[in-house]
């Protein structure tokens, strides 16, 4: 079986874990933390990294710390992971659906404007795939109307806007390491920001609210904290970064050429003023190829290729048809959205994949068509 995603570890890690073992520094403190801090944020061009328990929580410490709670909407994309919403609701809020360009799969910052209200209070940008969001569109318009931009670069690390990485797009961005991640620390997170002050507050409520004199608190915290020994795989992951976002983008190019002839699949795109770094490989399953995803996917298992299914629309998730006030509006047209979830899936995209690998799932891709 070829795997759709397995971790890369070639580098320090079993050094700098080893380290962490022999010295007794395996919880929420040690110079690793501050050492993956400073060396992720650096290579994201911001000025603050701060290491938290996972992506999820980053989201949520983001929402926390900028004061996004009850009576508030959050804008987010309805073609992305739950997570996105889920956070959202968890910090009292409503996210608000806005359906995703046809081409990039992120969030269509045309169809933002429509969605604002006297409540909303953010925009949140998922990076969707390894491609990143028109952020200069989603600046301008949270600019006009004050509102704050939050950055899900969970699949997005070292993808690029015009020349610039993401990461540092926004008042505050959020990246997950879980181990399908283009960096890795099992699980973990990192919030990067350009505020000072929206980084002590990160701190703060990521650690219990902990603050002199301790054990006397004066905001509701959360233990979002990361290990030292998942820091210390995370900055040997993070001293290989360039390689592992160089292979990602060699993966991509290399099934952009096997399947650049090929008709029944619509293939990911690559704007002009972005870099996509294909987190994963997704394809779209045109009509004529003759099967459904569920049909390919099955049959692509039974000749060894793993793949998984596109996010599920959070406009036709079971859960949201509750009545929770909280919960997003799922009454409205979210066509682009729906139709990636129909027909969309990925392809083996682990960092350890060869190009003989890579032939051969495209070979069997080819073998499934009637």
């Amino acid at each position: 079986m070829i795997p759709v995603c397995e971790p890369a570890l070639e580098g320090r890690e079993l050094q700098y874990v080893r380290d962490c073992l022999e010295t007794n520094w395996i919880s929420s403190a040690g110079k690793y933390i501050n050492l993956f801090e400073e060396k992720f944020a650096a290579y994201c061009g911001a000025r603050y990294g701060i290491a938290c328990s996972s992506g999820t929580t980053a989201i949520h410490l983001a929402m926390v710390a900028l004061g996004i709670g009850p009576g508030d909407e959050v804008i987010i994309p309805d073609f992305t992971l739950i997570v996105s919403a889920n956070m959202v609701i968890l910090a009292g809020a409503r996210p608000v659906l806005v359906d995703v360009d046809n081409k990039t799969w992120c969030i269509d910052p045309k169809l933002i404007e429509a969605k604002i209200t006297p409540r909303t209070k953010a925009i949140m940008a998922v990076h969707m795939y390894g491609h990143p969001c028109d952020m200069d569109a989603i600046t301008a318009i949270a600019k006009k109307y004050n509102l704050f931009v939050i950055e899900d670069c969970a699949e997005a690390h070292g993808a690029e806007v015009n020349g610039v990485k993401v990461g540092c797009l926004s008042d505050v961005a959020c990246f997950s390491f879980y181990g399908n991640k283009i960096l890795t620390t099992g699980e973990g997170g990192m919030l990067t920001c350009n505020d000072e002050d929206i980084a002590k507050r990160f701190r703060l409520l990521c650690n219990q609210g902990f603050q002199e004199p301790r054990f006397v608190h004066g905001v509701v915290g959360f233990n979002y904290r990361l290990t030292n020994v998942q820091a210390a795989i995370g900055l040997a992951q993070t001293e290989q970064v360039e390689q592992k976002v160089s292979k990602k983008r060699w993966i991509g190019a290399t099934y952009n050429e096997l399947l650049a002839d090929w008709p029944h699949l619509t293939l990911p795109v690559e704007e002009t003023w972005a870099k996509n770094v294909y987190w994963m490989y997704g394809v779209v399953i045109n009509d004529s190829f003759g099967l459904t995803k569920e049909e390919l996917m099955v049959k692509l298992h039974e000749k060894g290729v793993d793949t998984r299914a596109f996010f599920c629309p959070m406009s036709i998730q079971p859960v949201f048809k509750g009545a929770d006030p909280r919960y997003p509006d799922i009454q409205g047209d979210y066509p682009v959205s729906v139709d990636l979830w129909n027909r969309g899936l990925y392809l083996p995209s682990g960092l350890p994949l060869t190009r003989n690998q890579i032939e051969t799932v495209v070979e069997k891709i080819k073998e499934c068509k009637p």
